[in-house]
């Protein structure tokens, strides 16, 4: 999907289309109505906090914004930039309606997130520019959105094409297309290749694919490894034997949330209470969204000086509810030591099982927890 929380952000402001906007801020940033009907934008500048650009218009990014830059900095780049804040449900129910419009095409569908999925066409009759306009309207007339795809012989070369004409692009790949369109591009732009391994790479004079086909294996092998070396040299060449998983069973469940100031575990109680019942909440909509249930809950905290806690607690049965999951955590609450300031918390749920009755969608009371002590 094309900017896909932008885009969703667009279809609700419609007024911000052309305009550079970033998603990302808080609650203070949800736009003001004004007497006329109007509303008025929060801006870029206005923004203080430790926050996140969570994605940014295309505009914005032609500035320098771009998903996980911290917003302080993307104010300095672009401090016009309309600021909204994040909306989760909403971008959750545009992507099962982008997926479903998929569905009726096949359900070889690979799920790689909110925004992202592979396709297996090798069955489906057509011509691959055909079929791919045809799913492209498809998903615009289920969400009024665009998407990007490529077709291409194998998951490598779909996730390098569907890059390279975006926005609402449709790019068609043969591995005779490889030393024309893959060979000249950076290195990085694999799916594989971080900051890191480019930057090594730089570092033996190569820079773009075609470099990369023609290194020397033992080159790479003597910087890389044997293993890791192997793979640049393949996917290099465009191959990628890796099938299109279907469907695969999750480990966990999990869901935390960065204040934009450091928590008081005691003066900023009703912030801090809340907002552990909310995650607990939002764990137990995925849980039963999806049909599972959990035997493990867990708590992460981050404090201040950036130190990670997590405490888990195993309970005799599977859980899918709200009461049962905000009861373990502050279980597990009980074991920290809430001695400084929090930056984060978060709540997970483990040892997954799909669920074999419906579970109770009870929501917690705001009971007493260690942070009103």
């Amino acid at each position: 999907m094309d900017a896909f929380y932008a885009s969703v952000e667009l279809l609700r402001y419609p007024e911000l289309r052309g305009k550079p906007v970033v998603i990302g801020g808080g609650r203070n940033a949800a736009p003001e109505v004004l007497p006329d009907g109007t509303r008025r934008f929060a801006r870029l500048r206005d923004y203080v906090g430790r926050g996140v650009v969570t994605t940014s218009t295309y505009e914005a990014r032609a500035l320098g914004v771009f998903s996980a830059m911290g917003m302080m900095k993307a104010a300095q780049l672009a401090p016009d930039a309309i600021l909204l804040p994040t909306d989760f449900d909403s971008y959750r129910r545009y992507s099962r309606q982008f997926k479903d419009a998929v569905r009726s095409f096949t359900d070889q569908i690979e799920d790689r997130g909110i925004d992202e999925i592979y396709i297996d066409l090798t069955d489906i009759d057509g011509e691959s520019s055909e079929l791919g306009n045809r799913i492209k309207t498809a998903v615009h007339e289920a969400t009024s959105l665009t998407c990007s795809i490529a077709i291409a012989p194998n998951k490598l070369l779909a996730k390098i094409g569907s890059e390279l004409d975006k926005p609402n692009g449709l790019t068609i790949l043969t591995m005779d297309d490889l030393e024309s369109r893959i060979w000249p591009l950076p290195a990085k732009k694999v799916n594989g290749i971080g900051p890191r391994a480019s930057d090594r790479l730089a570092s033996i004079g190569i820079g773009t694919v075609g470099e990369l086909a023609s290194a020397d294996l033992g080159l790479l092998q003597e910087h890389f490894g044997g293993t890791y070396a192997a793979w640049l040299a393949r996917i290099a060449r465009g191959l990628d034997d890796r099938a299109v998983v279907v469907s695969s069973e999750p480990k966990s469940m999990s869901r935390e949330t960065t204040f934009e100031r450091d928590m008081h575990v005691v003066r900023d109680r009703a912030i801090l209470t809340p907002a552990l019942t909310r995650l607990c909440e939002r764990v137990t909509e995925d849980l039963q969204r999806k049909g599972y249930r959990g035997r493990t809950v867990g708590l992460k905290i981050k404090f201040a000086d950036f130190k990670i806690v997590t405490r888990d607690l195993s309970l005799p049965e599977p859980v899918a509810d709200a009461v049962a999951i905000r009861r373990a955590v502050g279980e597990c609450l009980k074991r920290v030591s809430l001695d400084r300031r929090i930056r984060l918390i978060g709540v997970r749920i483990g040892s997954l099982e799909l669920a074999t009755v419906t579970a109770s969608a009870t929501v917690p009371t705001q009971g007493e927890l260690p942070f009103d002590r």
